[in-house]
This record gives structure tokens, sequence and C-alpha cells, in this order.
């Protein structure tokens, strides 16, 4: 299958450090869709032979220049070899339109990119995980429910981005009549981008200052995205996803099989995250007339808001992750 053509940064130009324990490459990989994958690969500059390896992605409207990126680092400081990459039509990775999701090319993503570590000469096909940040902690156990080569999968200050495109924040919006409302807004919309041929953006994070009488989250938001780790490629720190861009999350619950999940999953979220709820269900849902809950942890962070665990390295259980998949990598 012949790879698209991607536009790579080579410099570095990541919200977060470089490392100097760690050796750093861009890597490409296409899924079974044929779009082409972009990823930073971090390799541990002391190793030798084939090592255990994660791949990382996440939050949704973010690129591996972000968190991920973070997250991906400091595995490879701890000896794992990782993968950061932007998802399908984000970032640095190809496809079109752009700044579009999708439930099921999203899990792809996740899967191509464990492809691509089975066949990586530098990692041991027999120890893969994943792990996924914010919206992509959703992709991951949807992954990790489909794909019997994942071992381990780590997934913190999760989303479930069908739950909350189909139910709205805390569910504030399950009904039916709120679901057909926003269904018949956005068939509205794709008549218009078609009639303007382009497609319209649905808005990134508000710009700093944030109004006082903004919610916590919303101003939590900002100041990661417009603030401290602003990208001009993320999505969240621009103009956002197009309005139609997660139109099939809102008919597709990704969590339906995670109780079938034999892996090993480690379930990480702060207690004072407006998105803790996410979690605590989906931890709930997964050993939930399960046979295999021995291996299924959720851990909640006293005091940690939700962008905590996307760069706080104070918060950000490392030890504990790395733990995590030294056991189930092994």
């Amino acid at each position: 299958m012949e790879k698209e053509t991607l536009n790579l940064t080579n410099e570095w130009d990541k919200t977060f450090p470089k490392s100097d324990k760690v050796s750093h490459s861009k890597v490409t990989f296409t899924n079974r869709y044929g779009i082409t994958l972009a990823a930073d690969m971090y390799l541990p500059k002391d190793a030798s032979g084939r090592l255990p390896a994660i791949a990382v992605s996440g939050p949704f409207g973010a690129v591996k220049e972000q968190c991920s990126g973070l997250y991906a680092q400091t595995m490879a400081e701890r000896g794992f070899l990782t993968i950061a990459f932007d998802p399908s039509f984000t970032g640095e990775s190809g496809g079109e339109p752009r700044y579009v999701a999708s439930p099921d090319i999203n899990t792809e993503d996740f899967m191509a990119a464990v492809d691509f570590l089975s066949l990586n000469d530098r990692a041991d096909p027999e120890r893969i995980g994943i792990l996924g940040i914010c919206g992509w902690g959703g992709m991951a156990l949807n992954t990790a429910a489909l794909d019997t080569r994942i071992k381990a999968t780590v997934t913190a200050t999760m989303y479930d981005m069908t739950r909350v495109n189909a139910n709205g924040y805390f569910d504030s919006e399950d009904s039916e009549q709120q679901r057909y409302e926003k269904k018949k807004s956005m068939c509205a919309q794709r008549l218009e981008d078609i009639r303007n041929g382009s497609n319209k953006r649905g808005g990134g994070c508000l710009p700093l200052p944030v109004p006082e009488d903004a919610p916590f989250f919303v101003k939590d938001y900002s100041e990661y995205y417009k603030g401290r780790a602003y990208h001009p490629r993320s999505l969240n720190s621009n103009d956002g996803w197009n309005v139609t861009g997660c139109m099939s999350f809102m008919n597709q619950p990704i969590l339906k099989y995670s109780n079938e999940i034999r892996s090993a999953v480690l379930i990480i979220h702060g207690d004072k995250a407006h998105s803790c709820y996410f979690s605590e269900d989906a931890y709930r849902n997964m050993i939930t007339d399960s046979e295999y809950t021995d291996n299924k942890e959720l851990m909640i962070i006293p005091g940690a808001v939700h962008t905590d665990l996307y760069d706080n390295t104070g918060v950000i259980p490392f030890d504990r992750i790395a733990a995590f998949y030294s056991e189930y990598l092994k």
C-alpha cells in the first residue's frame, strides 16, 4: 500500500523539554484505511535488545507535541520503547478532510500503532501496551476490547466521547429530544458545508483570559491549550474540530464490550476532575459480569483536576504507570 507523503517537522517543537536520556525520531505507519500516521518515537539511550513497547495518544483535539509526547518520553526514560502518534485527520498525520474524528478509524489508529510496534526490530511483539489520555482513553479501552495483542492498557483522565456527544456533559442532555435537535443541527450543517466548499469549525478553547463566570473545567482547558501548552497544530489550541466532525459518535457507544477485556487495564483519574465520572463508570462497567477482574484497577488521585494528568509531573503517577507496565509487559 502506497503511503501518503507527509510534511514532518524536523526540529524539536514540543511543549515540554527534550530529555537527554532518550533518543527521538520521527516515524510513520499506515492504518488499514490507507491513512498514514505520523509519530514521535522515543528510545532509551542505554537500551539494548527488544524492549517492551507502548503506543500513546490523546487528548481529544491535541497533538503528539503536547501531553502524549510527554507521557511517551517519560516512559522511555523508564526503559520502554514508546511512540506518541497523531490520530487520523489531525496534526502531522494524513487523512482528508481535516479535523474529523471517527470511533472506528481512531480505534484503528491504535491498532495500526500496535502493528507498527509488533514489526519494529527494537520492540518485543509479545510485550506491547497502549496508553490513552482524555478522549483517547476511551479509544484505548475500545482498542483493548478488540486487539488481543495488547497486554496492558492505561487510561489517564479518560473521556467517553460517545457518551459526552450523545448525552452532553454530566449527562445533562440525555433525552431523545435533545439528541434529535443536535442531529438535526449537524445534518443542516452538512449541507451548508457542501454549499460553501469548506467545513465550518466548531471553535477550540476559549481565549485567555477566560471570563470569570465560565465553568472551572472550561478555564482549565483554556489555560492548557491556549496558554502553557499552546501548539499551532493542536485543534483545541486553535479553531477546534469541524462542527460535524464528531457526528458518528452520537450512536456508537465505544465501551459496549469493555467487560470482555482479558488483558490488564489501569484507569487513572483525579477526584476533582469534572470528568471523573467517565472513569468511575467505565471501571464499574468493565468489571461487571466479567471473568477478568484480577488485572483491572481504578486509581483515583486526591485533589487532582482534569488537566493535572496532562502535564503536572508532580501529580501524574509515572511510578505506578511504569510498575503496571513492568508487571504486565514481562
